[in-house]
């Protein structure tokens, strides 16, 4: 979760699966690649942007079925707040949009399930550490 001035970035998924929606930018971790990596190379891939993991904010798991009702995919998703360290926004990989959102405009949105009260505690935890 990364934040400029009271926004959240959000990037639209461009593949399937739950191609259309938005999401936070992260990804799938590689065999070997430490977490903090991963981190930084997917939001890179996705965003352009360099970043620095500060924190976990959540742990859950999201299981996505397919049409016959069977378990297709089983994400266990870690989001942790970012702070940005370079580059210039941009969508890439994966993602066919990016965008600074500001919280009262998120419902405008279609979010994965699961995501919103991730952003929420993530505003929340943001907004402390900016008072």
């Amino acid at each position: 979760m990364i934040f400029d001035a009271g926004r959240i970035l959000l990037v639209e998924r461009g593949r399937e699966p739950l191609k259309g929606w938005w999401s936070l930018p992260g990804g799938a971790v590689e065999i070997g690649e430490r977490l903090s990596d991963a981190i930084k190379r997917e939001v890179l891939e996705e965003t352009n942007l360099s970043v620095e993991a500060i924190e976990a904010v959540e742990i859950f798991e999201r299981l996505i079925y397919d049409a016959a009702d069977c378990i297709e995919y089983h994400y266990v998703l870690i989001d942790y707040l970012c702070q940005v360290s370079g580059g210039e926004l941009r969508a890439g990989d994966d993602s066919s949009n990016v965008a600074w959102v500001k919280r009262e405009d998120l419902a405008t949105y279609k979010i994965t399930e699961g995501t919103l009260p991730v952003i929420e505690k993530a505003f929340q935890i943001h907004e402390s550490k900016q008072s």
